[in-house]
């Protein structure tokens, strides 16, 4: 596991009637000892393991700055790969969400069992799995964190509603502390495309992302490079054997002032 990442950091600040955005490069930031504990816990799954060398789990985690404590929303968590971490990570003092809406059990009732299994798992204790609409994200409290991954483009899709993009993106930015981090990790799609390839490739354009976030209040905080695979020519579905893990993909970083 490698313990660094490359990043870009966007700082916002004001100057005159707007705000005023630099690009910055960081340095090498060190994954903390809790996160590196989380992924290299024993109890994950050997199949959760051999994907981490793709996903990137332990500097993805840390650059979303997930800390003990921490209140965090696992939306649409699938079989938990990543609830298993944010867990360890958060620690006793902390809280998971695993978020499965509504609309995905209706179509398939079985989609939460993956993470309810492993919130009934010895070590576990501080998972809930939570449902709701996914234009009304909701947890029983206030949040540090919300994180999407690979599942953004989903919700421009018929099994989603699709949803209201802009009444979702604000439920998310409603249920957040001030100061809340909003992470969406996807699928890369060609520059200028939008959602256009949401539904036949599961991609979507970054910059459309990032036009929906911010115009329900969010900033943008960063950009990771970490998911990047310049071999990836965006045109392949995300389930071809060609480029099946190895798509190139985004981590957007979005902050609720």
């Amino acid at each position: 596991m490698r313990a660094a990442l490359k990043f870009t950091t966007i700082l916002a600040g004001a100057a005159l009637s707007f705000a005023a955005f630099t690009t910055l490069q960081a340095a090498d930031m060190a994954v903390p000892a809790g996160i590196a504990d989380a992924v290299s816990d024993a109890g994950r799954p050997e199949a959760d393991k051999a994907r981490d060398a793709d996903r990137h789990p332990a500097e993805s985690v840390a650059y979303a700055g997930i800390k003990p404590g921490d209140k965090v929303i696992d939306l649409i968590p699938g079989g938990g790969y990543f609830t298993r971490i944010f867990s360890k990570a958060v620690g006793e003092k902390g809280k998971v969400y695993a978020l499965t809406p509504d609309e995905m059990l209706k179509m398939r009732a079985t989609m939460a069992d993956g993470v309810k299994k492993i919130a009934a798992e010895p070590g576990y204790g501080n998972i809930e799995v939570i449902s709701s609409p996914i234009n009304e994200v909701k947890a029983p409290e206030k949040v540090d964190v919300v994180w999407t991954s690979l599942n953004y483009h989903d919700m421009h899709n018929p099994m989603l509603g699709p949803a209201n993009m802009a009444a979702y993106n604000k439920s998310v930015f409603n249920i957040l502390k001030p100061g809340g981090i909003y992470i969406v990790i996807d699928h890369a799609a060609a520059k200028g495309s939008g959602a256009r390839d949401t539904e036949i490739l599961h991609r979507i354009d970054a910059e459309a992302v990032k036009a929906e976030v911010t115009g329900v209040g969010f900033q943008l905080v960063g950009e990771s490079n970490i998911l990047a695979h310049p071999a990836d020519d965006h045109t392949g579905k995300v389930f071809d054997s060609g480029v099946r893990g190895k798509t190139d993909q985004f981590l957007l970083k979005f902050k609720k002032p």
